[in-house]
């Protein structure tokens, strides 16, 4: 018997286990892609006042959707898995806090900031998230030095 063997298919997750860190690489310039819009409607919401910024659904989304790819890569490769999870959630955590700042901006009359932690968090994430997907890119050269 394995362990969670009830509570997460392991069998289906081990089926996509191949296709994973590409589809959390994908997730990510989503997630990349989604804020850039997000950030752009802020902009229009907070000449309409405080109230009228709201979180932007697809960004919302693709963000739970990376954090719960990250954790199911995590059962697959708990190291690799480990690592990226604390990475997403910093990230998740960047733009709780971003949209924060949103709503503050609006609420003093200030000008709209780009999310600079945000985006350095989605950074940091591509990084690894491309380094887990695309290691047989650098694989030659990694194994000649290690």
């Amino acid at each position: 018997m394995q362990p969670l063997q009830f509570a997460v298919p392991l069998g289906a997750l081990e089926a996509v286990g191949d296709v994973l860190p590409y589809v959390v690489l994908v997730l990510v310039l989503l997630n990349m892609a989604t804020r850039g819009l997000a950030h752009r409607t802020h902009t229009k919401q907070v000449d309409q006042g405080e109230d009228a910024v709201t979180r932007f659904a697809p960004h919302t989304v693709t963000t739970i959707v990376l954090i719960l790819a990250s954790f199911a890569f995590m059962i697959l490769e708990p190291h690799g898995g480990m690592v990226l999870s604390i990475l997403v959630v910093g990230m998740f955590l960047a733009d709780f806090f971003e949209f924060e700042s949103r709503k503050v901006e609006a609420r003093n009359d200030m000008t709209v900031e780009a999310p600079k932690s945000a985006i350095g968090a989605s950074l940091v994430v591509l990084v690894y998230a491309g380094y887990q997907s695309l290691f047989f890119v650098i694989a030659p050269v990694w194994n000649a030095i290690v």
